[in-house]
């Protein structure tokens, strides 16, 4: 009787175990399949990221409409990394707990090798003296494995004591000191690299001076608001005369891109929709060998006094928008010539796509506008003369303008004449005349692309100059004053030049702090992003010859 209670204990102790085998592996193989499936849903939209992201460099035009879903696309491919890293986690732990399945191994992309000017630490983990085998002491070195580990060190505070000692004469008694160092802000007990990084979080990466001196405070260095925009407003006054510089280089240019956007300024008890203008000169597109740079200007409202006032010295090619404040800049009788106007050819095809996106219709399902036909062949025929814009990118003047007239004039004069017809089959309320009479009333400064080679099709250069200010209103909200945003202004434009130029424009502020008060007036120049960069880079050059 008890062996059999004892078989039976045994028998059912062994089925218990089986079935806890198999609820692991079921377990494990659950695991696994969700890990697998949060591994490919990453990679899909890794791969549409790609896909868009080329989609957006091949079709320039279409920048403007596709950065939303590039910034969706990317916070989804955030999600879904992190959600494959957690079920492939999950799935190794439950592979551990069952012997018959094996854990899922999540494919990942070739990891990128680390710089060689990032500075390594060597860390040897001690050999052993004896043969863990036969203890044999004879051992010799046959090479060694290196995993490489990226850490980041926490950033690191240091006071600088600058000394200067006195020294008397015992003959005539007169006391000699050496003279007090330059510092790039009066009362400057922070030195330029902090002044660079202050000023470069706030106007660069948009991280308000609240939250900086709450982080600065977790590092125990108590920089409260008040002294950090203290020095704000030292950096900024400092700076001006390169913004100065700037702002006569860009001016000087024969052709400006001009554009603005809204930015809320904080009034009594509530904020106004004032504005900052931008003006970029970029003379890239048609092979012109001045540097990039743009400048920026703040305004309470939109009245057609500012460009007027920003643009007093400008007399060369104004490529905007049809906005009618610069009617007053093609003036015939302004002094001292009038500004040639060239519009954008994305601002009118964007409106025509507005009534042809299939794709945005289709997202809408039954309540979707019938897709107008007019503004689909429109856009086509539109688009035919970005594909001609990108193959002359980068030529001489004189080259593109024998393009133009070669291949784009035909197709101009045959848009044209489309346009007329199809609006005179066109009712006044119809949605599509409005962009077609936005183009034919304007027609003459649409088209003068194709009697100047140094004109562009479109006015991005100046709305990429603003995305930056565009996405940090949603950081700081608004700006705090009128003159607040009057020194917003002279830091974007000093960023987004240092940006232009291709160079770190916190490496490129923190020296200018460094130099600019000791620098004489006759050679600030040199401070200048294009000639700071080529200052730095012959050295570099010479060194590697």
């Amino acid at each position: 009787m008890i062996m059999a209670e004892r078989a039976a204990r045994v028998e059912a102790e062994v089925v218990a175990a089986s079935a806890q085998m198999e609820a692991a592996a079921a377990k494990a193989e659950a695991a696994n399949a969700q890990a697998d499936l949060s591994s490919h849903e990453a990679l899909i939209a890794h791969l549409k990221l790609e896909i868009e992201k080329l989609r957006r460099t091949i079709y320039a035009p279409h920048a403007a409409r596709k950065a939303r879903l590039l910034d969706q696309l990317e916070l989804q491919l955030e999600e879904l990394e992190a959600a494959a890293t957690e079920d492939e986690l999950a799935a190794e732990k439950a592979a551990a707990h069952a012997q018959t399945v094996r854990s899922f191994q999540r494919k990942r992309p070739v990891r990128k090798p680390f710089p060689e000017n990032i500075q390594r630490e060597r860390v040897v983990i001690e050999a052993p003296t004896d043969c863990p085998c036969c203890g044999s002491s004879k051992l010799s070195k046959l090479g060694e494995d290196v995993t490489e580990t990226l850490e980041v060190i926490p950033r690191q505070w240091k006071v600088i004591e600058t000394v200067r000692e006195k020294f008397t004469c015992r003959d005539c008694e007169t006391i000699t000191q050496p003279p007090a160092p330059f510092h790039a802000t009066p009362r400057g007990f922070i030195g330029p690299k902090l002044l660079a990084t202050i000023l470069f979080d706030k106007f660069g990466q948009h991280i308000p001076l609240n939250r900086q001196s709450a982080r600065f405070k977790c590092e125990d260095i108590d920089l409260g608001v008040s002294t950090l925009a203290d020095q704000v407003g030292a950096g900024v006054f400092a700076a001006m005369p390169l913004y100065r510089l700037i702002e006569a280089h860009v001016l000087a240019a024969e052709r400006l891109h001009g554009d603005d956007t809204t930015v809320p300024i904080l009034a009594k008890g509530k904020t106004v929709t004032g504005r900052v203008w931008s003006y970029v000169r970029d003379d890239r597109p048609f092979g012109g060998t001045s540097p990039p740079a743009a400048i920026y200007y703040a305004s309470r409202d939109r009245r057609g006094e500012h460009p007027s006032r920003h643009l007093q010295s400008f007399t060369g090619i104004l490529q905007a928008d049809a906005y009618s404040g610069f009617n007053a800049l093609h003036d015939a009788v302004r002094k001292p010539a009038p500004i040639t106007p060239a519009l954008c050819w994305a601002h009118a095809r964007r409106q025509f796509f507005e009534l042809a996106d299939i794709a945005k219709n289709a997202r809408r399902g039954r309540t979707a506008a019938a897709i107008s036909p007019i503004a689909l062949e429109a856009v086509k025929r539109i688009d035919v003369l970005f594909d001609i814009e990108r193959d002359i990118n980068g030529l001489a003047a004189a080259e593109r303008l024998a393009v133009r007239q070669e291949r784009s004039v035909p197709l101009l004069a045959d848009l044209e004449t489309w346009l007329r017809e199809q609006r005179s089959k066109l009712s006044r309320s119809s949605s599509v005349a409005k962009p077609v009479d936005y183009m034919l009333k304007r027609w003459c400064d649409f088209a003068r692309f194709a009697e100047d080679g140094r004109i562009c099709l479109t006015n991005n250069a100046a709305e990429r100059a603003l995305r930056g200010l565009a996405l940090g209103r949603k950081a700081w909200m608004f700006a705090g004053s009128d003159r607040g945003a009057d020194r917003a202004a002279v830091m974007y434009a000093l960023i987004m030049t240092a940006r232009l130029n291709d160079i770190d424009p916190h490496a490129w502020l923190a020296d200018v702090f460094a130099r600019i008060a000791s620098i004489p007036q006759n050679r600030l120049h040199e401070l200048l992003p294009w000639e700071w960069k080529r200052s730095t880079q012959e050295p570099a050059a010479a060194q590697a010859a």
